[in-house]
């Protein structure tokens, strides 16, 4: 150690320790020796059985995964400064990968060193997410860095809404809310319904009722590479939700668009999103169920020479990843079904639990189910705002296969 230590401590496993030695930051509850006693949220320091130091993290009483590794520098206090710092970065890669910072996520996560928080930004307006509880109480710190950085580079932020909805804020010890901050001076109550402009494309985004933070951000590359893909085609889009790929793939040029969503409330905000960019008379709207659709459509002999299919994730736990890749292989034996010889198909799984090579065999199996064979023209994954670390393949969530059906 280079200096003296007043946090508390806490001995990991040989196995725990080669983990952390190889990035990942997570300590489970049962590769833990023993500890101090540690109060929820506090710093704890991390080491080895032969008293090595490893890093210090955020301790979580009350989940399976107690510490979330914030650093290995024995040195770092861990003041408001290292948090600042964690944003500067977060947003100067942003700055220097992005077209612009119009929308797009700021922090994400483990893959920005800041563990459990999500930050997406709708123009001037900060839409946030803690799932750790010793992020949420040093969350201040994180919200203030934001408004300063992005006040650098010309973008001064009216309001910021909390959406602090999700069920491991339950496992943190933590309340699940929403609404907006307005614990800092400059930060006000705003309409929550935000235009937005991606690709070129105007969006409407509900910043408090919409999926998530309003809008997934994170398929922003693959609705430009359908838009591309598009043009003097017959296109069907399931699980449109607001219609993103739908109407991109409009603008693209497509001939007609099918756009279905389960949800009438989606699709009657992906109605207004056609409208605002003038390509309503292009896009026939359906609610509905998937599979039922597809099944209908296959049986009518209806063909299309673009599907697109971007479900919700089918799995959020490695227990069900059996029935998921089930259900993935039948809504894409269906897909490849409703494709004309020669036509595309773009598919997706927003799921970790769901790795690629998991995806890529279920592909096999449901091209076989559907007697055709698969064409790879591109593996895509989420938007370059939402970046991903080796040493943590949980940050890799989204895939995109883009392949022609032949």
């Amino acid at each position: 150690m280079k200096q003296k230590r007043h946090f508390s401590k806490l001995t990991i496993t040989k196995k725990e320790e080669k983990r952390i030695q190889f990035g990942h930051p997570w300590i489970y509850e049962d590769e833990i020796i023993e500890s101090d006693f540690i109060e929820n949220g506090n710093l704890v320091d991390v080491f080895s059985e032969k008293g090595k130091y490893l890093g210090t993290g955020l301790y979580s009483s009350l989940s399976k995964i107690k510490v979330r590794i914030l650093d290995h520098n024995a040195n770092e206090t861990f003041e408001e400064g290292f948090f600042r710092r964690r944003v500067q970065y977060a947003i100067q890669y942003r700055v220097e990968v992005m077209p612009s910072l119009e929308c797009v996520r700021l922090i994400h996560g483990e893959a920005d060193g800041l563990p459990g928080v999500t930050v997406d930004l709708y123009h001037d307006i900060l839409v946030t997410e803690i799932l750790s509880y010793g992020m949420d109480l040093r969350k201040k710190w994180v919200y203030e860095a934001l408004i300063d950085e992005l006040k650098k580079h010309g973008i001064h932020i009216r309001g910021l809404y909390e959406r602090n909805e999700g069920n491991l804020r339950i496992k943190e010890g933590l309340e699940q809310n929403k609404g907006w901050y307005l614990d800092l001076p400059q930060l006000k109550k705003c309409e929550p319904i935000i235009c937005i402009k991606e690709n070129g494309i105007l969006f409407e985004v509900d910043i408090e009722n919409g999926q998530k933070t309003g809008f997934f951000l994170d398929q922003k590359m693959n609705r430009l590479c359908v838009q591309e893909l598009a043009r003097n085609k017959n296109v069907l889009d399931i699980c449109t939700h607001t219609g993103s790929f739908a109407i991109n793939a409009a603008v693209g040029g497509a001939r007609k668009v099918t756009a279905l969503d389960v949800s009438e409330y989606a699709i009657q905000v992906a109605k207004e999103n056609a409208i605002r960019n003038d390509v309503e008379e292009k896009i026939d709207f359906v609610v509905g169920d998937a599979f039922e659709f597809l099944e209908e459509e296959i049986a009518n002999h209806h063909k299309y020479d673009f599907v697109i299919l971007d479900p919700p994730a089918f799995t959020k736990s490695r227990k069900t990843i059996a029935s998921a890749l089930k259900g993935y292989q039948r809504l894409n034996m269906l897909g490849m079904k409703a494709v004309k010889r020669g036509g595309y198909l773009a598919t997706c799984s927003c799921s970790h639990f769901v790795n690629q090579e998991m995806f890529e065999n279920m592909l096999l199996k449901a091209s076989k189910e559907a007697n055709v064979s698969l064409r790879l023209i591109e593996v895509k994954h989420a938007s370059y705002d939402h970046p991903s670390l080796l040493s943590i393949p949980e940050t890799d969530y989204l895939k995109f296969f883009l392949m022609q059906v032949i």
